[in-house]
């Protein structure tokens, strides 16, 4: 081979090589974000691309300084092993730093043992499992906007004690559904109450509720406790309109967007738990109203839609805080961060990330107003009571979380 040839040979391996060490170096600099959740099915609109929507917008507000942010997302069908394999993927092939929202107990427990096992980032702000701080904790998770402890204290406490004390339960048969109805039937006891039964229903894939209704209606309770969400919970309050079921309801897990679907004068006087309204304050009012762009229908952002813009936010601000190339190396370096620096954002205002990753702001226990009380479109809450942050949330001492020290 002669000199010219060698050269040449030469001159087109090093200029080869620049393209991937250009994009080695952007992708060092680079967090990923991915939002992974039901995009098809029962939930697909409690989270879904309004959740994408979310992380977009907290992305987009963020002045980043020496890194760069990319948002990808993507649909678990509600199934475990599809989350778990996406999972995989993004965290071993695709570069994602962090995994966001996750509805569904089952696909979030089974992301937070890929987590765990990685050392990856996991901010759930969907599912509603308390496990996530408890016996399935990792000091690279955090949980964000509700959990089942807070759900059954608030709503099922509150419904006790204004005469709703004997109950039935129509309950998703999966994580969430069962851990739901656990807590709820430890505050109802604990209060007075009492459980007459329950019945568990397959998920996903239940559209008709009608002998579940019959069934609770027969039992002579007082109460029927609805341990589902999304969809499904709108179908059962529909469904029990139209057989005329007379038990007072208590939907355990309701957003927004699901009072909005079932329309004020069905919904209208049901109590419910969120720890987000977007006509709070002014602040909520601002988030909702910077949000509305991006989101795929004209909707008001319900508590896991405010999870998502505020999680990504504090993230963002860890990272900013240790460097990228720490935040991307380890998960639970960037979570200590989180947990060292107190919240604050347009969503939830001021709070802080409890040592098991509990994120930590108050809850309101709100009812559904009438069309009558109704001034406009999406003004749907009147504010019952509110439980700080030391109230809504489990013990510390009592969650299990293996790493907590106190």
């Amino acid at each position: 081979m002669d000199l010219s040839r060698r050269l040449l040979l030469g001159s087109a391996a090093a200029a080869a090589t620049l393209p991937l060490r250009r994009a080695r170096a952007q992708a060092a600099n680079t967090i990923k974000i991915g939002v992974l959740n039901d995009q098809s099915g029962p939930y697909r609109d409690t989270g879904g691309l309004f959740s994408f929507a979310a992380a977009k917008l907290a992305v987009a507000e963020f002045a980043a300084q020496g890194f760069s942010v990319e948002v990808i997302t993507a649909d678990h069908q509600n199934k475990p092993d599809i989350g778990a394999g996406i999972a995989r993927q993004w965290y071993d092939r695709d570069g994602v730093d962090v995994i966001l929202d996750v509805p569904t107990s089952s696909v979030a427990l089974a992301i937070a043992g890929i987590a765990k096992e990685k050392d990856k980032t996991y901010l759930n702000t969907g599912a509603a499992t308390a496990d996530l701080t408890g016996k399935q904790c990792a000091p690279s998770i955090i949980h964000w906007s509700y959990d089942t402890y807070m759900l059954a204290k608030s709503t099922g406490g509150a419904t006790v004690r204004s005469g709703g004390d004997s109950w039935f339960f129509v309950t998703a048969d999966y994580a969430f559904g069962h851990q739901l109805q656990a807590s709820t039937t430890k505050f109802v006891e604990g209060a007075g109450g009492k459980i007459l039964g329950s019945v568990k229903y397959p998920f996903p894939g239940t559209s008709d509720f009608s002998s579940f209704l019959l069934q609770a209606q027969a039992s002579g309770a007082k109460v029927l406790g609805l341990c589902n969400a999304g969809a499904d919970t709108v179908n059962s309050i529909k469904q029990a309109k139209e057989f005329g079921v007379t038990m007072r309801l208590a939907a355990m897990l309701m957003f927004i967007t699901d009072v909005n679907a079932l329309g004020l004068d069905v919904a209208g006087g049901l109590t419910l738990t969120e720890s987000f309204y977007w006509d709070m304050n002014d602040r909520t009012r601002a988030f909702a109203k910077r949000l509305q762009p991006l989101m795929p229908k004209p909707y008001m952002p319900n508590m896991i839609h405010a999870g998502c813009y505020a999680a990504t936010t504090h993230y963002l601000k860890a990272v900013q805080k240790i460097g990228a190339v720490a935040a991307k190396a380890s998960g639970t370096a960037a979570v200590s961060a989180m947990k060292a620096m107190p919240t604050e954002d347009d969503a939830f205002g001021k709070g802080s990330i409890r040592e098991d990753g509990m994120a930590l702001f108050p809850s309101y226990l709100f009812q559904v107003k009438t069309p009558a009380e109704s001034k406009g479109p999406w003004d749907y809450y009147n504010t019952l009571s509110s439980f700080g942050p030391d109230e809504a949330w489990r013990p510390l001492a009592e969650g299990g979380c293996y790493f907590v020290k106190s």
